[in-house]
Parts: structure tokens; C-alpha cells; sequence
């Protein structure tokens, strides 16, 4: 039973981490089509400018915490 159990902690470690590692990738390129977004300045519209930076910045933050649970 030992083996049996070491494979599967193992293999659900490696499955945990490629979910991870695809949600960084996800939010990668969201990121950087808001920051292209934001980087373009519309006239009108400085409170949907304002709530694009939010949603990066909440993107970037949960990127930071996904790469530090990568790492433990």
C-alpha cells in the first residue's frame, strides 16, 4: 500500500501543479490585453481605465501567489 500511495501523492503534486501553471499562463495574456487597454488612454472613459488597472493588478496579485505555491 505504501507505493500505492506515494504515486498517487505524487501524480495529484504533478496534476496540482500543471492546473496552476495553466492558470498563470490564462491570466498571463488577460493581463497583458488589459494592460494594452489601459496603455491606450480613450477619452470618456477614466473610471472603466480606472476599474482595467484594478482587475490587472487583482491578476497580477493572484499570478505572485500561484508562482509562490508552485515553489513550496
Amino acid at each position: 500500500m505504501g507505493r500505492e500511495e506515494d504515486f498517487i501523492k505524487a501524480y495529484q503534486k504533478r496534476f496540482e501543479q500543471k492546473l496552476i501553471e495553466n492558470e498563470i499562463s490564462v491570466i498571463t495574456y488577460w493581463k497583458e490585453r488589459l494592460d494594452r487597454l489601459v496603455a491606450m488612454r480613450p477619452d470618456g472613459v477614466a473610471s472603466l481605465q480606472l476599474e482595467m488597472k484594478k482587475m490587472s493588478e487583482m491578476m497580477k496579485n493572484r499570478m505572485t501567489s500561484l508562482k509562490r505555491d508552485i515553489n513550496i
